[in-house]
């Protein structure tokens, strides 16, 4: 007959212990590790594998540790759940510790039957993390089957590598260089987006009408857009890619059964009506409801969370309204960005080249305007090119000059603007910067040999003795790096990007290496650059490291690990731009409290003065003053940089005017100029007022405190698990070092440890770093860079050393070194009559309610419980006294036989404490179901039949005893 084995069981198979789960039957049972996670879940049929009864042995009292093991002992095991017990199912097992601001938009979806939700959190905040964070709850507790990210393909590979690594979420990429493979393995009729419950997917590939009808019908439950401000369009915009974007969109919102994540940082874009589309999608009746109403603020809070860093530098402190700072949280961006705006002057053979240049231009713009409106659009494209590619660089300007306008094979002038103003302007909302640095074209019909004159001039003047602007970046350069910094470098084109590239290799010295990523890569040989680039620098303290880029790393792509400065070496024509470029370091995880920016520009090219002038400081001035960025209306900003060139155009027709500007021309300029500051002021008040009015509340602090206490409770506080680490290391005979600057950092070398302490860093901390006796840094912030460790309890080499230090405690036979043991009496001043402390594991029965019907888990939970005097007569203590126990010294040595005869006595008495230990378990259990029911309190339908009961027995641990000392006449101190 075949046993039967009730869930929460332990039973012994394959040579190690295992609790029974749920989705077991008589025939085949579903096992987790004792203390393992869902990863490592197991099928063993009894009928062909031996399983039996296992019961949790007892402390042995001859195996007895100092004062530190039952400390260490308690935070290994902590560290190592992947199972927590409590309401949020997922934090147990994720590989990065979220701050406590992160969960706020966690706690507003898990209130939400169907999540809905808009989160534009500032630019470097963690957006990604924030929707990784409910992505993978909604997962873990059955709410969501499978997940689709929508998103440039250009940050396709990163959200898989983010969803990997810290999600444990493995997504397939649906990209349009991908499909074929995929469908490959597709059975006769099957979706791929059934095949894949879990994809990342270029919006670009999947908008498009052959590929969109089958992913609606086959679109997984939950959804998240990546960059949403894209995908819809204010009322007077006519983009053809954001309608297909747009109509996807809205055809995946229409299935109110789904869960949807729009995320972008730019929810407004300085358009009400574009905003108002976003939040149609939420929710169908945000588009129109009067948001200046209670009721229209009241139903937009559940959906919307907008912060900026200000919101969340200090978090939980009295100043966010709580009684206490004792949970408050420091986020270390930096401080700052130091911009500098440094000039350079043309020489004077590149000065005659740009008059010249400018002269054709205006000849040719002057002969089309006669012959049509078309001809006209296009040598007006062909001038904008010839003229940005010229101050950009020589190489730039040559290749412009050989190669046809893309405008030149328009039909009509509507087809010329479309063709030709992605890449010629740098519009706040382009719908990809994929393919958009390349150097555009000035070559029209009838050019002749004065263009390949041109370009021959520009080619010649390659290199800092004539291109003074590159000598100007390799002063700063060198200023920079002899600073200590790290800087990129980021320009308009792929050819000067490439051409600074070269000359900086030999303008920088041997101990700086220098690299280029542009859009010639694909998104993954962009990453792998960069890391081959941090990998060259090395950690020699002397090396430095310049990265020379396009705009094709400008959007979403995190840098912050390996650079900490942004050169501007071409000025964009839109300070939205220049925001992006330096949020790829001034974010959460920069090391630096300081980030630098230079900004090159030209005094005597005509073209960057006005520019820098009404663009870029006056996008500065209001990101000062509002602690945020408001995006430069498109229009308007085109009007400006129009009038510009006009002026060039009229200065080049007309070169016997006085002065750069024309009385008109300038008046031109001036006018725009005066326009655009008014419509960005507008803008930049509706900003401050959305802000204010529609600031998120509501979730308040008080709030997130509680739950994030439980979290803590139950999985560990920062400072327990740096703690955990420093002493583990060190007992186990690593090498370790303070970085000595106040940071709590460290490194350790582990080459004299334990060989199982090796071989359990090995697979998470590199084999090489290992074996050879590189030090592992280990870092105080949960953003740390390739090949470093989070003092965070998911990182992965930090949970590699629980590991170790908990299956040494359990096993009494292990070889090497253990500095936790399950045993100790101390001889301590911290107590005054004996004292006992148990850490004790507790196991939970729970039964989840969720869309797909009822979960029944199993989970896990620590705790310690201590009593005064015998335990027959136990006087048992409040928990915070018998957390203190943890960090008390011991005064003096205690004999050998005495502690073991103590032990002995002590781990005989212990059946007198079960009832106890039984009816705290159940106390446990009343708690969970009310933090449960509190965290989804919004839904009835959500929290009926949710039960939570405690399996009995629970399992004892671990047994310390603290004896107060003896005095010089023999009596207890």
């Amino acid at each position: 007959m075949t046993r039967t084995y009730t869930p929460g069981s332990l039973v012994t198979a394959r040579g190690r212990e295992w609790v029974v789960l749920p989705d077991s039957d008589p025939d085949l049972l579903v096992l987790r590790p004792l203390g393992g996670s869902d990863d490592d879940i197991s099928a063993v049929f009894p009928a062909f594998e031996q399983v039996q009864d296992a019961q949790f042995a007892p402390p042995s009292p001859a195996d007895l540790g100092d004062q530190r093991a039952a400390g260490l002992l308690r935070s290994a095991l902590r560290i190592g759940f992947r199972s927590g017990a409590g309401p949020f199912r997922s934090l147990a097992g994720i590989a990065v510790e979220p701050r406590a601001y992160q969960l706020v938009p966690l706690l507003m979806a898990l209130r939400q039957q169907t999540v809905r939700m808009l989160i534009s959190d500032d630019v470097g905040i963690g957006k990604t993390v924030e929707a990784g964070l409910i992505a993978k709850e909604l997962l873990a507790q059955g709410e969501a089957k499978g997940l689709a990210v929508l998103c440039s393909p250009a940050l396709a590979e990163q959200w898989q590598e983010e969803l990997r690594t810290k999600f444990g979420i493995d997504a397939e990429l649906v990209l349009a260089s991908t499909v074929s493979r995929l469908e490959r393995g597709l059975d006769l009729g099957q979706s791929l987006f059934d095949r894949y419950p879990h994809v990342i997917i270029s919006t670009d590939y999947i908008k498009s009408t052959r590929h969109r009808d089958d992913f609606v019908d086959h679109c997984p439950d939950l959804v998240i857009v990546d960059e949403a401000h894209t995908c819809v369009a204010a009322d007077d915009t006519v983009s053809t890619q954001n309608q297909l974007r747009y109509e996807l969109l809205r055809r995946i919102a229409k299935d109110t059964e789904r869960h949807l994540l729009l995320v972008t940082a730019t929810p407004h874009s300085g358009k009400e009506s574009g905003f108002r589309n976003l939040l149609g999608l939420v929710r169908p009746e945000l588009a129109d409801v009067d948001l200046e109403t209670d009721r229209g603020r009241r139903l937009l809070a559940q959906h919307f969370v907008q912060r900026k860093r200000g919101d969340v530098r200090q978090y939980l402190t009295k100043e966010s309204g709580l009684a206490d700072d004792s949970l408050a949280e420091k986020t270390a961006f930096p401080s700052d960005r130091k911009s500098k705006d440094e000039k350079y002057k043309l020489s004077p053979a590149y000065r005659a080249l740009l008059d010249d240049a400018i002269a054709y231009a205006s000849e040719r713009v002057q002969a089309a305007g006669e012959q049509g409106r078309r001809e006209a659009r296009i040598a007006w494209w062909s001038a904008i090119a010839l003229l940005r590619s010229l101050v950009s660089s020589p190489r730039a300007a040559a290749q412009t000059l050989s190669t046809r306008s893309a405008a030149a094979v328009a039909a009509s002038a509507e087809e010329a603007d479309r063709l030709a103003a992605p890449l010629t302007r740098d519009f706040a909302d382009s719908d990809a910067l994929e393919g958009l640095d390349a150097a555009p074209g000035a070559e029209t019909e009838g050019a002749g040999a004065r263009l390949v004159d041109l370009a021959e001039r520009a080619a010649a003047l390659e290199g800092p003795e004539e291109d003074l602007k590159l000598a100007a970046l390799v002063r700063h350069l060198k200023a920079l790096l002899k600073d200590g910094y790290h800087p990129i470098v980021f320009c308009r084109y792929i050819p000067t990007a490439e051409y600074v590239a070269e000359h900086l290799e030999k303008k920088l010295g041997s101990r700086t290496v220098v690299k280029a990523v542009t859009g010639t890569l694909s998104p993954q040989q962009r990453l792998t650059r960069i890391e081959e680039l941090a990998t060259l620098a090395g950690d020699d303290p002397a090396a430095r490291r310049v990265l020379v880029a396009t705009d094709c790393l400008s959007e979403g792509v995190n840098l912050q690990h390996h650079f900490d400065a942004v050169v501007h070496y071409d000025l964009a024509w839109n300070p939205t731009r220049h925001d992006q470029r330096e949020g790829r370091v001034d974010r959460y995880g920069q090391k630096r409290d300081e980030v630098r920016v230079i900004t090159l520009y030209g005094i005597d090219n005509g073209i960057d003065g006005k520019v820098l002038e009404v663009l870029i400081a006056k996008h500065r001035q209001i990101r000062k003053d509002l602690g945020i960025s408001v995006s430069v209306p498109d229009e308007a900003s085109s009007g400006v940089t129009d009038a510009i060139v006009e002026w060039l155009l009229m200065r080049g027709h007309q070169p016997q005017q006085e002065g750069l500007f024309g009385v008109e021309a300038l008046e031109t300029v001036d006018a725009r100029a005066a326009a655009l500051e008014s419509e960005w002021n507008s803008a930049a008040e509706r900003e401050t007022t959305s802000r204010s009015r529609f600031a998120q509340r509501a979730i308040h602090p008080e709030e997130v405190a509680r739950e994030v206490a439980a979290i803590r409770d139950t999985l560990g506080r920062a400072d327990e698990v740096s703690g955990f680490v420093r002493h583990a290391l060190a007992a186990l005979e690593a090498h370790v070092v303070e970085a000595g600057d106040g940071s709590g950092d460290f490194t350790a070398e582990v080459g004299g440890a334990p060989a199982g302490l090796r071989d359990a860093l090995a697979p998470v901390a590199g084999a090489e770093a290992v074996e050879s006796g590189r030090p592992i840094p280990f870092r105080t912030t949960a953003a740390v860079a390739r090949g470093e460790a989070a003092l965070v309890r998911t990182d992965p080499v930090v949970g590699a050393v629980a590991a170790h230090v908990l299956n040494a405690a359990l096993d009494a036979e292990a070889a090497g070194r253990r500095p936790a043991r399950r045993c100790g009496v101390v001889s301590t001043e911290a107590v005054t009559v004996p004292t006992t402390l148990l850490l004790v594991r507790y196991r939970f029965h729970l039964t989840l309610p969720s869309r797909q019907g009822k979960q029944r888990i199993v989970a896990e939970d620590a705790r310690l419980l201590a009593y005064q005097g015998s335990a027959k007569n136990a006087a048992w203590l409040p928990e915070e006294q018998a957390l203190d126990l943890l960090s008390a010294e011991a005064a003096e040595n205690t004999d050998d036989y005495f502690q073991e005869r103590t032990m002995r006595r002590t781990l005989g008495q212990l059946d007198s404490v079960q009832a106890h230990m039984m009816a705290y378990g159940d106390e446990l259990a009343t708690e969970l179901h009310e933090s449960h029911r509190r965290v989804r309190r919004a839904s009835d339908e959500i929290v009926q039949g949710l039960k939570v009961t405690a399996q009995q027995p629970a399992d004892i641990l671990g047994v310390y005893v603290y004896l107060p000392p003896i005095t010089a006449d023999g009596e207890d101190a």
